[in-house]
């Protein structure tokens, strides 16, 4: 897995493309992000934080970074599950990948 979190952040966000899946270790709890890759489209299908991290931001942090990664791989988005399509809800500046 190699990191694609931008520099700054407390965490880091990696990227296991065999697995299809974006993760963030913090305090020894797991988040991540699932998807599948369908014609030319990331289905994102889940996102995940445990209670015992949640409120700072993690799933937005996963999920902005699987967007750049869908950017700049030329993917439409499809947000399968209910905080992708939230998050799409709150920031516009990534409809553009809206499949």
């Amino acid at each position: 897995m190699a990191s694609v979190t931008p520099p700054g952040l407390a965490y880091e966000v990696t990227h296991d493309v065999a697995a299809h899946r974006f993760t963030a270790r913090v305090q020894g709890h797991l988040a991540l992000l699932d998807y599948q890759l369908k014609r030319r489209r990331m289905v994102i299908t889940h996102t995940e934080v445990p209670d015992a991290i949640g409120g700072r931001g993690i799933a937005g942090e996963l999920t902005r970074v699987a967007l750049r990664w869908a950017r700049d791989n030329r993917y439409k988005v499809v947000p399968a599950c209910a905080y992708a399509e939230a998050f799409f809800e709150r920031h516009e500046e990534f409809n553009d990948l809206l499949a």
